[in-house]
C-alpha cells in the first residue's frame, strides 16, 4: 500500500476506520442503529483482499439474510473494482449446506441429499408421530415440530438432551419422537433447514481434522448481526475460531446488544456478550455517529436502553448536519379509537404537505393492533400495505371464522362451505367431500343442504357422518342464537362450539397465540356494526380495495419486522402496560424478557429519521373488553428534554394513581396491570354513547364509512345516506356529528 490512505479509507469517520483496519485478533463492532454497519463490515472485507492479507476463499463472511450476502457480493466488487470469486459467503444455512455437502458421510447422509421444505417437514413428522401411535389431536404436530426445532437450535442431538433439556410433549415422549424423525431423514438420505447447522457442528465438533482443514482454510471470519446468533449457530462460529494457534484467531464480529429482539426465535444476546470472554485479549470498537436520525429521537433512544442492565454500553450522537429536528411526540389519548384517528389525521396533513407515503410507517407491538388502523386508512382513501405478514382480514385465521359467519348467515354460499367444512378436521377424507358434491350437482342444492341429507343416510362412515351431522345442526343453532342475541354472541359461539378456537388452543406452535388474538380481535370489531350482514359487506368491501402495486403506500407493520428499515416519520402506538411491554412476555420471562421489550422500543425509536410520534390510549378495548390502560413504563423513561406531551396528561396521572401494581409471582417484578371493566373472552362493552342526540338531516361522521348524513331515526338506531358507502343504518354511539369530528 500506498502511505497514502485509499479512498475507501478516507471515506470513513474515525470508528468506522479504526474498526476497518483492526484486521488481526479478535474484534467485536458495536454498531449502534443508523451508524454504518454494512459500509464497515463490506469495506473491511475489500481491506482484507486489497492489502493482500487474505485471498477470497480464505475469507468465511456469514449473514442473516441472502439479500445482505448478495448485497455485500456487490458493495465489495465495486470497492475493488472486479467481480470477485470462490468467496465463502453466505447465510448460515447456505454455508453449512455447502459444508454438509463435502462431509455428509460422517452423518449417515449421501452427498445428494435433499434438503426438505416445511411442508416435507410437518408431513414426516406427522407420519413418524402416527407410527408412535401419538393422538394428534391432543398433541398437534406443529407443536412437537417447535420441540424438535428448539432443540437444533440449542445444537442438541437425540443423545445429548438430557433430562434439563427434556419436554414433558407427549406424555415425556418427545426426545424418543426427536430420535425416530432422524432415523426417517437418514434413511430417506434428507435434512430439514435446523439439520444443516447442527450437522455441520456435530462434525466439528467430533472430527478434528475436518475442524484442522478449516482452520488451516479460513484466515478470517466476518460476521453480521451477530447479537441475532442462536446457541448453534454460536457453536459453530466458536469452533472455527478458536484456531490452536492464538495469532490465527481472526473472527470480527459485528452487532448491536440494543437491537438483540428474537430471543422467541432461539436468538441468545448472552453470545454478543460473553465476546471477551470466548475470546481473550478481544478489542472492541464502538460505532456511535448514528447518521439516521435527529437529535431529539437519538437522545430519547439512548435514555429509554440505558435503563438496561444486560449490555455493553454506547451512546448514539448525531452524525447529521441537520440533526436538531423536532422533539419526539408523546401523545395521550381517550381511547384506541381516538389513537387511529389521530394517526390518520396527521398522516393526512404531512401527505397534503408533500410528504411520501411511502416514508410514514405505522410500527406496532402486536398484530391484532394493525386491524383499527387498516380501516381508518381505508375510510380516508389512504393506500397501504402490511408488511411482513397479511393484511388482517387475508389472514388464514381470519378467512376461516369469517367463512362460518358467511354460512350462518348465507347458507347457500358453497365456497364458504368447502372451506370450513373439514376445518377442523372432521374426518371427512376426499371420498366424503365427493359424496356431498356429487348429491349437490345430481339435486341441484347448496354443499350445505347436501352435506344435511347425507349426514342422515349411511353413504358415510359412523365418525365423519356425527361430525358433519353435528356441524349441520350446529349452523341451524347459531343462526337462532344470531336472532335473538345478536351477531356478536353468535359469533363467539360459532368459533367456541365449532372447535375452532379449541383448535388452535391445542396448536403448539409460536404462531397459535397470535391467531387466537386475532380471533379476539375480529369478535371485537364486530360490535362496531349493527347486524352480521352488515359486518360482512363492510369486509367484502375492505377485501376489494384497489391494490395498485406501484402506488405509494403507507408502511404498516410490527416492530420486529421493522428492523433493519427506516422511515421519514415512525407512528408507535399502543404504549400501555400489558400491551407494551407485553405481559405475556414478562409472565414467561420476566426481567430478562422487560429488557427485551425495552430494546424492542428501542428499535421502535430508531427507526424514525425525523418525526417519532408515540401515542397511548386510556381505554383500550382488547380482545371484546374495554379495559382501563396504564401507559407504558417506558414513557416514564424517556428522557424530559427530549420528547413534548400532548394530550389529556392529567389523565394519565389520574391512571397511575388509580390503579394498583400487581406482584408477578416467580420472576419478582412489579408490574402495572390493566384494569378489565368486562369479564369474559368474548364480551363486548361498546364504546359510551354520545351526550347530544342526532337528528334527522344532520351531518355525521363514521370511521369505517366516512361523512354522511341521517335520513331517519329509531330509537339509538340511524338510517344513514353516507357520500360513499351508501345507505347503512347503525347504532348511534359510533357516529359523531360532523362538526364535532
Amino acid at each position: 500500500m500506498s502511505v497514502t490512505a485509499p479512498d475507501y479509507i478516507t471515506r470513513l469517520n474515525p470508528e468506522q476506520r479504526e474498526a476497518v483496519e483492526a484486521l488481526d485478533g479478535p474484534l467485536l463492532v458495536l454498531a449502534g442503529a443508523g451508524t454504518g454497519k454494512t459500509r464497515v463490515l463490506t469495506t473491511r472485507f475489500a481491506h482484507l483482499l486489497m492489502t493482500g492479507k487474505a485471498r477470497p476463499w480464505e475469507v468465511l463472511s456469514v449473514t442473516f439474510t441472502n439479500k445482505a450476502a448478495k448485497e455485500m457480493r456487490e458493495r465489495v466488487a465495486a470497492i475493488i473494482g472486479r467481480p470477485v470469486e470462490g468467496l465463502w459467503l453466505g447465510t448460515f444455512h447456505a454455508l453449512c449446506a455447502r459444508m454438509l455437502r463435502r462431509h455428509a458421510e460422517l452423518i449417515g447422509l449421501r452427498t445428494n441429499f435433499t434438503i426438505l421444505d416445511a411442508d416435507d417437514q410437518m408431513r414426516l413428522l406427522k407420519q413418524v408421530m402416527a407410527a408412535a401411535n401419538i393422538d394428534s389431536k391432543r398433541w398437534p404436530a406443529p407443536g412437537m415440530m417447535a420441540v424438535i426445532q428448539r432443540w437444533k437450535d440449542r445444537g442438541l442431538t437425540p443423545s445429548r438432551i438430557t433430562a434439563a433439556e427434556d419436554s414433558d410433549f407427549a406424555n415425556n415422549r418427545a426426545s424418543e419422537i426427536y430420535a425416530a424423525y432422524q432415523r426417517r431423514l437418514l434413511e430417506l438420505n434428507a435434512a430439514d433447514f435446523g439439520d444443516l447447522l447442527l450437522h455441520v457442528t456435530e462434525i466439528l465438533r467430533t472430527r478434528p481434522d475436518v475442524l484442522a482443514d478449516y482452520h488451516r482454510s479460513f484466515r478470517y471470519i466476518l460476521v453480521d448481526e451477530y447479537q441475532d446468533t442462536n446457541l448453534v449457530q454460536y457453536l459453530w462460529l466458536r469452533l472455527l475460531a478458536q484456531h490452536e494457534d492464538p495469532n490465527r484467531r481472526n473472527i470480527c464480529c459485528v452487532g448491536d446488544d440494543d437491537q438483540s429482539i428474537y430471543s422467541w426465535r432461539g436468538a441468545e444476546i448472552e453470545n454478543i456478550l460473553r465476546f471477551e470472554k470466548d475470546f481473550p485479549g478481544a478489542r472492541i470498537v464502538r460505532l456511535e455517529s448514528n447518521y439516521r436520525s435527529t437529535k431529539p429521537i437519538l437522545a430519547a433512544a439512548a435514555g429509554l436502553i440505558a435503563r438496561n442492565t444486560g449490555r455493553l454500553g454506547k451512546t448514539l450522537r448525531s452524525g447529521r448536519n441537520d440533526a436538531s429536528g423536532d422533539k419526539v411526540r408523546v401523545v395521550s389519548l381517550w381511547d384506541s379509537e381516538d389513537e387511529a384517528r389521530m394517526v390518520g389525521d396527521r398522516i393526512e396533513a404531512a401527505r397534503r404537505s408533500g410528504h411520501p407515503l411511502s416514508e410514514i410507517a405505522i410500527l406496532v407491538r402486536a398484530g391484532f393492533q394493525t386491524r383499527s388502523f387498516e380501516e381508518r386508512l381505508i375510510t380516508l382513501g389512504l393506500p397501504y400495505r402490511v408488511v411482513g405478514g397479511l393484511k388482517f382480514y387475508e389472514r388464514a385465521e381470519i378467512r376461516d371464522a369469517m367463512a362460518y359467519l358467511r354460512i350462518v348467515q348465507q347458507p347457500a354460499d358453497d365456497l364458504a362451505f368447502e372451506r370450513i367444512v373439514n376445518t377442523p378436521k372432521r374426518g371427512l377424507g376426499d371420498s366424503g367431500l365427493r359424496a356431498i358434491h356429487e348429491l349437490a350437482r345430481a339435486q341441484a342444492i347448496p354443499l350445505s343442504v347436501a352435506a344435511e341429507r347425507i349426514a342422515e343416510t349411511d353413504a358415510l362412515k359412523p365418525k365423519p357422518r356425527t361430525a358433519l351431522r353435528e356441524l349441520m345442526r350446529g349452523f341451524a343453532r347459531w343462526r337462532a342464537v344470531n336472532e335473538k342475541e345478536g351477531h356478536v354472541v353468535a359469533a363467539a359461539t360459532v368459533l367456541d362450539e365449532s372447535g375452532y378456537t379449541e383448535m388452535w388452543k391445542l396448536d403448539r406452535s409460536p404462531e397459535a397465540p397470535g391467531r387466537l388474538d386475532n380471533l379476539k380481535e375480529l369478535i371485537r370489531a364486530m360490535g362496531d356494526y349493527p347486524s352480521l350482514a352488515g359486518f360482512l359487506d363492510h369486509v367484502a368491501l375492505v377485501m376489494e380495495t384497489d391494490e395498485n402495486a406501484e402506488q405509494e403506500r403507507i408502511q404498516l407493520m410490527t416492530l420486529h419486522a421493522a428492523k433493519g428499515l427506516e422511515f421519514d416519520t415512525v407512528f408507535l402506538p399502543g404504549w400501555e402496560e400489558g400491551l407494551f411491554p407485553s405481559q405475556r412476555s414478562m409472565d414467561e420471562g420476566g426481567e430478562k424478557s422487560l429488557e427485551e421489550e425495552r430494546r424492542l422500543a428501542y428499535v421502535g425509536i430508531t427507526r424514525a429519521r425525523k418525526t417519532a410520534v408515540i401515542s397511548h390510549a386510556a381505554n383500550r378495548r382488547i380482545y371484546g373488553n374495554w379495559t382501563s390502560s396504564l401507559p407504558s413504563r417506558f414513557l416514564d423513561e424517556l428522557p424530559a428534554d427530549a420528547i413534548q406531551r400532548e394530550g389529556a396528561s392529567q389523565m394519565r396521572q389520574h391512571r397511575m394513581a388509580d390503579t394498583p401494581s400487581v406482584f408477578m409471582g416467580q420472576q419478582g417484578l412489579m408490574a402495572r396491570r390493566p384494569r378489565v371493566i368486562e369479564a369474559g373472552p368474548w364480551e363486548v362493552k361498546e364504546r359510551p354513547a354520545p351526550a347530544s342526540g342526532i337528528a334527522k338531516g344532520e351531518r355525521v361522521f363514521h370511521q369505517k364509512f366516512g361523512y354522511g348524513t341521517v335520513v331517519a331515526v329509531q330509537d339509538d338506531r340511524l338510517d344513514i345516506e353516507f357520500d360513499h358507502a351508501g345507505e347503512k343504518r347503525v347504532l348511534d354511539r359510533f357516529v359523531q356529528k360532523a362538526g364535532d369530528v
